[in-house]
């Protein structure tokens, strides 16, 4: 299975607090985050949400849509959150959030495998193709974040 690296980073005017209590709240995203088609809650975690299971599906620019499902492992909030993927990416994701003066850092590593036969076999030549659009549904994530929160998206990538 072909593997992909992402690492995106968000700087918002905002308190680490809200910018985590936005991103925590997943079953959400479809309000203010262009590609989240769905985010469904298939198992509850523990008062931290440890152990939380979803289902996120997702449509990009590139005609095609992806689900797959991700268990929450880790918590400290409201510096960092991973989860594990499994289903269309298999893999791991990990938020970290940085404050300082009321400017929130957002760093996103996505660390997955694809699993779709289609997406494997012709990895080889779509890669920029899928690394592009993963940059787009990211962009539009520290838009949509910004916009949700009223406040300006100082730099992202």
């Amino acid at each position: 299975m072909p593997a992909y690296r992402f690492l995106t980073s968000w700087l918002l005017a905002a308190p680490r607090e809200r910018v985590w209590d936005a991103l925590e709240d997943a079953e959400r995203w479809p309000e203010w985050w262009r590609g989240v088609e769905r985010v469904e809650l298939l198992e509850r975690g523990d008062g931290n949400r440890v152990g939380e299971l979803s289902r996120y599906t997702w449509r990009s620019r590139l005609p095609y849509d992806l689900a797959f499902d991700v268990r929450v492992v880790t918590v400290d909030r409201p510096r960092a959150m991973e989860g594990r993927a499994s289903g269309e990416l298999t893999g791991s994701g990990r938020w970290r959030l940085f404050e300082e003066d009321g400017v929130t850092a957002v760093l996103y590593e996505w660390d997955v495998a694809t699993t779709r036969p289609w997406m494997n076999a012709l990895a080889p030549l779509l890669r920029p193709a899928f690394a592009w659009n993963h940059d787009w549904v990211m962009r539009q994530g520290g838009e949509g974040l910004a916009r949700r929160l009223g406040v300006p998206l100082l730099g992202r990538t």
